[in-house]
């Protein structure tokens, strides 16, 4: 999940760049050739020569016939083929195997389970299913309402009675992740994870929710153990992001682009070239990173977080009018503020101050929707008045956002609202922490660079400042800017002899 943009889903790396236990990555498993089994054909009456077997008719083969699958037996008899699987059916079977669903079969599954629970209010395995499939689709549409039926369904399936089922175990840990309740992710998530070890919810959640507490290595334990239980694409996602977080760049990459070419289904290739994106922009290549977005827009056109991307990288690029279309597109597909907050920047950018100041009105309005949903706002509120409102308010939210969830992306956010309520020299301390401790991005070092310049640390703010753009030339179109304008101003260090 992103600590501003509120957007699902998890410094300056001092060490050497070796991952910890269970980070390494997985090696791909062998395929097993052939389905063994097979009956042997029934006794002749007198002996007769046997016949070569072609290697298809070792078992079960499938052959292409007409467009379509046949099942072959060894007798040479047609043998019906599964059925399809209907969307809903889709849905259950990826979220069996830890996979992203479709959102148009995750709302198939939606509809189906309503009906089940109609017709039998005591179904508590129904319960179970609609409840997490609505916890899902809150986390990945940030529509306001959509936390809080998830929550109902949920609890319902729990209030049945007996062994808590670890559907619902698991829903509530994804619905505590949505609302950033990173705190609350763990505990359920914990618990998904002892009722059943095997599955892999639990540990896509952990993965997320443990670095939201500070927890850096329970991620790693998370990690470690869905490689085992699910090695493949969903793991590689996870440990890209996880990589991300210590700063460990060319690791992140090489996992998300490895997971993007074995991705299984369009969502979870969107899913995957999302994460290229966010990698590619934070490394400062607004090209292949809008290329990655599209690609998982193609995947997957309602993927909110990939076009909120393409809207970064088209204004990185410098179309500015494209970067607002395309931020259009993103608040359509999720009303979440953080993207209003990023539209009003682009805008105030461009000059259109009386544009930027409607966004960022409509960025507060969505967040009083979903903090009445139960989804936590203090980040993006935070960055909002840190900016553009009210710096002490902001230092007002961020205390208790860094209280509950101490970590450096909470360390950093604090440390700049405190520069901006006048306090750089209490701000200094926790944005070198976020620097040092969290992902090697231009945005903390940056801040940490105003810091330093408040503090009239010439050196020091210009080493930072040159270092955020370095890492991303483009990385805010108002921030920025700014940044190139007060290193011209501190021009080129004095290289002579101090004064006598």
């Amino acid at each position: 999940m992103d600590r501003e943009t509120g957007r699902p889903g998890t410094g300056l790396r001092t060490g050497p760049r070796t991952p910890p236990a269970g980070v390494a990555r997985t090696p791909r498993p062998r395929l097993a050739q052939g389905v063994p089994g097979a009956p042997p054909p029934p006794a002749a009456r007198r002996p007769r020569r046997r016949q070569a077997q072609p290697p298809a008719a070792v078992g079960v083969g499938l052959l292409l016939a007409g467009g379509g699958v046949v099942a072959v037996d060894r007798l040479g008899q047609d043998r019906a083929a599964p059925a399809p699987l209907t969307p809903a059916g889709r849905a259950l079977a990826a979220a069996g195997a830890g996979r992203p669903a479709a959102l148009a079969d995750l709302a198939a599954l939606i509809g189906e389970r309503r009906e089940r629970v109609r017709r039998a209010p005591a179904d508590r395995a129904s319960w179970a299913v609609l409840g997490a499939a609505l916890a899902e689709r809150a986390a990945r549409s940030g529509a306001p309402g959509a936390y809080t039926e998830a929550e109902r369904a949920l609890q319902r399936a729990l209030a049945q009675g007996g062994t808590p089922d670890v559907r619902a175990l698991t829903g509530l840990a994804v619905l505590a992740a949505a609302r950033q309740d990173w705190a609350g992710a763990v505990r359920w998530g914990e618990a998904a994870r002892d009722r059943a070890p095997g599955r892999v919810g639990a540990y896509r959640v952990l993965l997320e929710a443990y670095p939201g507490t500070g927890d850096a290595e329970g991620a790693d334990r998370a990690l470690e153990r869905l490689r085992k239980v699910r090695p493949g694409p969903v793991a590689e996602v996870a440990a890209a992001w996880v990589h991300r977080e210590r700063g460990w760049r060319e690791d992140a990459e090489a996992t998300v682009y490895d997971a993007a070419a074995r991705a299984a289904t369009p969502a979870e290739r969107a899913a995957a070239l999302s994460r290229a994106g966010d990698l590619a922009w934070e490394r400062g290549e607004a090209e292949t990173a809008l290329a990655r977005y599209e690609g998982a827009l193609r995947a997957e056109p309602e993927h909110d977080g990939a076009a909120a991307g393409r809207a970064r990288a088209l204004a990185g690029l410098g179309r500015s009018e494209e970067a607002l279309t395309a931020w259009a597109r993103a608040r359509a597909a999720a009303p979440r503020p953080g993207y209003a907050v990023e539209s009003g920047e682009l805008l105030l950018a461009l000059g259109r101050s009386a544009e930027a100041a409607d966004h960022f009105a409509l960025a507060r309005h969505q967040a009083a929707a979903l903090a009445r949903d139960g989804v936590r706002q203090e980040p993006v509120l935070g960055r909002l008045e840190a900016d553009h409102g009210d710096p002490a308010e902001a230092v007002r939210l961020l205390t208790e956002e860094h209280r509950r969830h101490p970590g450096p992306a909470a360390s950093g956010a604090l440390g700049w609202a405190l520069h901006k309520a006048g306090r750089s020299a209490e701000a200094l301390p926790r944005l070198r922490a976020a620097v040092k401790d969290g992902p090697n991005t231009a945005r903390p070092a940056y801040h940490l660079g105003m810091v330093h310049l408040a503090l009239g640390e010439r050196g020091a703010a210009r080493r930072q400042l040159t270092r955020a753009l370095r890492l991303a030339p483009q990385f805010s179109p108002l921030h920025a800017e700014r940044a190139r304008r007060e290193l011209a101003a501190l021009g080129e260090p004095a290289w002579g002899p101090p004064p006598a």
